[in-house]
């Protein structure tokens, strides 16, 4: 990865929505067939989210931002204001560019960003039998907070949440 070929933009029109859309999709694929989530028993994954859910999100001013290599958006993450605490949403990578410091630029974006308008912690929640995921997010400096299985979902929700460094 070369960083100055790398960017961050915030997702401002239906089109980079529309590419948005596309990115999260094909991110979210790959666990859900993994975990063997359809449409039918788990229509709120992200897999099978459609645009109409990402306007509501950025009428709701939910903040949209894409990972950018060369011009080519390879990422995403969506992160919402409640108070004091930033809850994250969508963090997508697509595959092929996995494991290459992406998902850590989008990390650091985010407590960037939140840290700025003073949040106190950020949130996120993630499907607890990807342990992967859960591991990733363990190294970033999150701790679990609770863990909750709702009958919706046919998978087990892992809360997870880290305090966000004061400006000094």
């Amino acid at each position: 990865m070369s960083l100055e070929k790398v960017s961050i933009k915030e997702i401002m029109n239906e089109a980079s929505l529309v590419d948005s859309l596309k990115v999260i999709k094909d991110s979210f694929i790959t666990i859900a067939r993994e975990l063997n989530l359809t449409e039918e028993n788990c229509p709120s994954n992200p897999a099978f989210t459609n645009l109409e859910n990402l306007k509501k999100m950025k009428d709701k001013e939910i903040g949209m931002f894409g990972l950018f290599e060369e011009g080519i958006q390879i990422g995403f993450v969506a992160i919402e204001k409640a108070n004091d605490i930033f809850y994250i949403e969508r963090l997508s990578v697509l595959p092929r560019y996995r494991h290459k410091g992406y998902g850590k630029l989008l990390m650091d974006f985010v407590f960037n960003y939140v840290k700025a308008q003073g949040a106190k912690k950020v949130s996120i929640g993630i499907v607890d039998e990807n342990s992967v995921l859960k591991n990733w997010y363990k190294l970033y400096g999150f701790i679990e907070t609770g863990l909750k299985k709702y009958e919706h979902l046919p998978f087990t929700v892992c809360f997870m949440e880290k305090l966000v460094e004061r400006i000094v």
